[in-house]
């Protein structure tokens, strides 16, 4: 079956850094689009960042400079370097893949999500 697994999140004081990873199985991963989104309490699930099957990446603005995804096909791994961490980007974190078909989703999987916590 297919599983997405998140780990490295954890409690981290502010311009400190973390690095989360997701381990995918079942799935082929390097067609697969992978992003990293995150849910605060009582706040809209949002797009960190993403980075499509040919390495091209996007992020939320506010993140940007800071975030960095990556992807190692061989690992069937996806990465997110989080410097510079500030409290407002405490939230779980989640692993995301999804396959596209002539531009609509096709397949859409969801890993177990990791707690980031940014506090002093």
């Amino acid at each position: 079956q297919v599983q997405l697994v998140e780990s490295g999140g954890g409690l981290v004081q502010p311009g400190g850094s973390l690095r989360l990873s997701c381990a995918a199985s079942g799935i082929a991963f390097s067609i697969y689009a992978m992003g990293w989104y995150r849910q605060a309490p009582g706040k809209q699930r949002e797009l960190v960042a993403v980075i499509s099957s040919g390495s091209i990446t996007n992020y939320l603005e506010s993140v940007k400079g800071r975030f960095t995804i990556s992807r190692d096909n061989a690992k069937n791994t996806v990465y997110l370097q989080m410097n510079s961490l500030k409290p407002e980007d405490t939230a779980v974190y989640y692993c995301n893949a999804k396959r596209r078909s002539l531009g609509v989703v096709i397949s859409d999987y969801w890993g177990q999500g990791t707690q980031v916590t940014v506090s002093s």
